[in-house]
């Protein structure tokens, strides 16, 4: 059950559309993130157990995850990265 938020709510659409993010795909979100970022140590993976979405890390650290959204049918992507205030410092 989800919260009622917008965002959760997107959530729950997205995995009622059963919208998949292939390997070829997750390679040019990958070229992408690296190219905007100019970092080539950004990866994209799949994850486990989800097709609807992908993990982005740099080098070996987790900083967010890719969900597909096919709303308007047009497909795009939403970024969502959590910043904990342990990270600040």
């Amino acid at each position: 059950m989800h919260n009622g938020s917008p965002r959760a709510m997107q959530r729950q659409r997205l995995r009622n559309r059963g919208s998949t993010v292939d390997v070829q795909e997750i390679r040019k979100l990958e070229t992408y993130l690296k190219n905007l970022f100019g970092n080539a140590r950004m990866r994209v993976v799949p994850r486990p157990k989800k097709e609807d979405s992908a993990e982005v890390y740099i080098g070996d650290e987790f900083i967010g995850v890719l969900f597909v959204d096919d709303e308007d049918d047009e497909r795009a992507y939403n970024f969502q990265m959590a910043i904990l205030g342990t990270d600040l410092g």
